[in-house]
C-alpha cells in the first residue's frame, strides 16, 4: 500500500515562505511522476505544480516566479518552496505520485493534505 505523507504546512502572513514536503512509503518502485495539488473552500482542486522522471515539469501560473517544485528521484520524495505567499494561496495542499514515467492524466496516489494558511 503506498501513502504519501506531506509536511510543513502552517500558518504565515503574506510575503512569507513555506517548505512542503511528502514522501512516499510502502511502494516498491520509485514514482516516477510527483506533483502538488490545492483545494480551497468552495473550489475545486487545482494543479499546483508537477514533474516526471523525464523532466517534463508544470507549474500553474498563478504560482509562477513563486514557487518551486523539486524532488528526489531516489527516495520518491517532492517538495515545494512557496515563496511570497498571497492570501488567495490558502488552501490545503495535496501530494499527488504515479508510477508513469510521463505525468498522468489522473494520479494513482494521494497523500491526506497539509492546510496552509497565509493571513494578510
Amino acid at each position: 500500500q503506498v501513502q504519501l505523507v506531506e509536511s510543513g504546512g502552517g500558518l504565515v502572513q503574506a510575503g512569507g515562505s513555506l517548505r512542503l514536503s511528502c514522501a512516499a512509503s510502502g511502494s516498491y518502485f520509485r514514482l516516477n511522476s510527483m506533483g502538488w495539488y490545492r483545494q480551497a473552500p468552495g473550489k475545486k482542486r487545482e494543479l499546483v505544480a508537477d514533474c516526471s522522471i523525464t523532466g517534463t515539469t508544470n507549474v500553474a501560473d498563478s504560482v509562477k516566479g513563486r514557487f518551486t517544485i523539486s524532488r528526489d528521484n531516489a527516495q520518491s520524495a517532492v517538495y515545494l518552496q512557496m515563496d511570497s505567499l498571497k492570501p488567495e494561496d490558502t488552501a490545503v495542499y495535496y501530494c499527488a505520485g504515479d508510477y508513469s514515467t510521463e505525468i498522468p492524466a489522473e494520479y494513482a496516489f494521494w497523500g491526506q493534505g497539509t492546510q496552509v494558511t497565509v493571513s494578510s
